[in-house]
């Protein structure tokens, strides 16, 4: 099979396609033939060597970071989080999925998406496709609106509450302004100019465009602020909440929580009933994955970036 494998740390040159023995499944896997992946902002930081929590704190997590994730380069030379596809074979002990299905996944910190195939135990992040959905549109779903949805769950957010978005073109902020949404929540987005129409579209009460104003110097108050981006300075984190309001950010749950099928399986449903869709920026061929991560490093991606073979 072809995939994509990540030589060393460095620009995104360092990436050159291989072929390698195409995987065979386990008794309880289920082998993916991949349709769609994406060019997700956590590939392009373990493809830097840049944890991307600011120049200081990454002058002192990137030996943390090295031992984590391999220390001359990634130890998962394939990288990618997120995939939609068709499984194409299943192992003797399978039973919740069968050959042909549409499936999207994340396979989290394991990447391995970067590849014409893919080999999952039937039991992880991975479920059926939404069928009003493309791959295209599928794959984001399974990491950065998952990402989305369990951070905002921790605020236990009512209906009629204001809710923020910092960073809502992004991958995450699209998926959390129309969650936050769903939650019965009145959002607010803060995105840069050329982006306010399309936030805008998403359902949103209110834009800020933050190249113009700082939102923290507002009067506006809000029960919860979510950075999508992990951009907002500390001492201003809590400028602009509620007494007893919540601060999230996405970068808090990188590595630390377990995720659930049941969510998966949620954000689905959200898709087949129009609640949730996703935003593509760009889409490349995965032959052109260099000029796709050059893009994602520029940091004005819209929506997604997605990679198909």
């Amino acid at each position: 099979m072809k995939a994509v494998i990540c030589t060393k740390y460095g620009p995104p040159e360092v990436l050159k396609i291989a072929v390698l023995p195409k995987p065979v499944p386990g008794n309880k896997e289920v082998l993916i033939r991949i349709k769609a992946t994406t060019a997700h902002i956590g590939d392009t930081k373990i493809r830097r060597l840049e944890p991307g929590l600011g120049r200081v704190k990454d002058f002192f997590f990137k030996p943390l970071m090295r031992f984590m994730v391999g220390f001359r380069g990634p130890r998962n030379k394939i990288l990618g989080m997120e995939l939609a596809g068709d499984i194409e074979a299943i192992g003797k002990d399978v039973t919740m999925f069968k050959p042909s299905d549409a499936v999207f996944a994340t396979t989290e910190f394991s990447m391995g998406t970067y590849a014409e195939y893919r080999c999952m135990r039937e039991s992880s992040m991975l479920a059926l496709k939404s069928v009003n959905m493309t791959y295209e549109e599928a794959a984001p779903v399974s990491n950065a609106g998952i990402t989305a949805l369990v951070n905002l769950r921790k605020a236990n957010i009512q209906k009629g509450q204001k809710v923020l978005i910092y960073g809502a073109s992004g991958s995450v902020g699209i998926y959390a302004i129309q969650i936050a949404r769903e939650m019965g929540a009145e959002v607010t987005a803060v995105c840069s100019t050329g982006n306010l129409q399309m936030v805008s579209e998403l359902g949103t009460v209110d834009v800020i465009d933050y190249t113009k104003t700082d939102f923290t110097e507002s009067a506006a108050k809000y029960n919860v602020i979510f950075d999508a981006v992990g951009k907002i300075p500390r001492r201003k984190r809590k400028m602009a909440l509620v007494k007893g309001g919540f601060y999230l950010s996405s970068l808090a749950i990188s590595g630390n929580v377990k995720l659930n099928i049941t969510d998966l399986n949620y954000l689905k449903e959200l898709c087949e009933a129009g609640k949730l869709r996703t935003v593509i920026d760009r889409v490349y061929k995965m032959d052109r994955v260099i000029e796709a991560h050059g893009y994602v490093d520029k940091g004005h991606k819209k929506g997604n970036v997605v990679l198909v073979w």
